[in-house]
């Protein structure tokens, strides 16, 4: 037997006796709390905002009637007074502010230039994960192409209660990978050699996150 018969051997015994294939993800039981859709979305919230509020992001939640005033509120706290917005996003979202606004429109993209003149940028944010406080933009409506994102100080991103999700699995179950996806953990940090930590080196400085939430009753 030569030394490559044996190793193809060795290979084709160790398959024998291998274990099954693994289940797919949501065929996996779990023991799940006994509590109602509400409270589950409500821990997970609180998970989440634990988690951006670890990474050091500024949160804020907010209802759909009360968000535009939120931004507001947000943005001038910061002293941003002049915003990038993606197409897609949406009208209301601005409505009480008087930061001024430039559009970053597929036929018209704002060149690197005009990114870093503005304050700040505000997103949409296409899943968000519990676990890991993560936000994934996709570069769809209300999100913008990534360097909106990376070139600004300041990020805004506007997450929806139906986008939380638990964990990563989940998470990338809801998203398209042949789109350009953004995963953002908190404000661009990076550590020098003595690990002093520079923020603002890599993107945006300063992220905020305000996340929407529906009451119970109107669920």
């Amino acid at each position: 037997m030569t030394a490559r018969d044996e190793i193809l051997e060795r290979i084709a015994t160790a398959h024998r006796y291998a274990p099954p294939a693994a289940p797919d993800y949501d065929d996996i039981p779990r023991v799940r709390p006994s509590e109602d859709q509400d409270r589950r979305t409500e821990r997970l919230i609180e998970l989440l905002v634990d988690r951006l509020v670890d990474y050091r992001a500024r949160v804020r939640t907010a209802t759909a009637e009360t968000l535009p005033s939120m931004i507001t509120d947000a943005l001038t706290e910061q002293g941003i007074s002049s915003l990038v917005a993606p197409a897609g996003l949406p009208e209301g979202w601005l409505s009480e502010s008087a930061a001024d606004v430039l559009r970053d429109e597929p036929e018209h993209p704002l060149s690197v230039i005009d990114l870093d003149r503005v304050d700040g940028v505000i997103t949409g944010c296409a899943v968000a994960i519990a676990e890991t406080g993560t936000l994934i933009l996709d570069a769809s409506s209300g999100q913008g192409r990534r360097a909106l994102t990376l070139i600004p100080d300041y990020h805004l991103c506007v997450v929806s209660q139906d986008a939380v999700v638990p964990d990563v699995p989940q998470a990338l179950a809801r998203v398209d990978p042949t789109r350009p996806l953004t995963m953002i953990s908190g404000p661009s940090a990076t550590s020098d050699i003595e690990l002093n930590r520079v923020e603002g080196v890599h993107g945006p400085r300063t992220l905020e996150v305000i996340v929407v939430t529906t009451p119970a009753d109107r669920a």
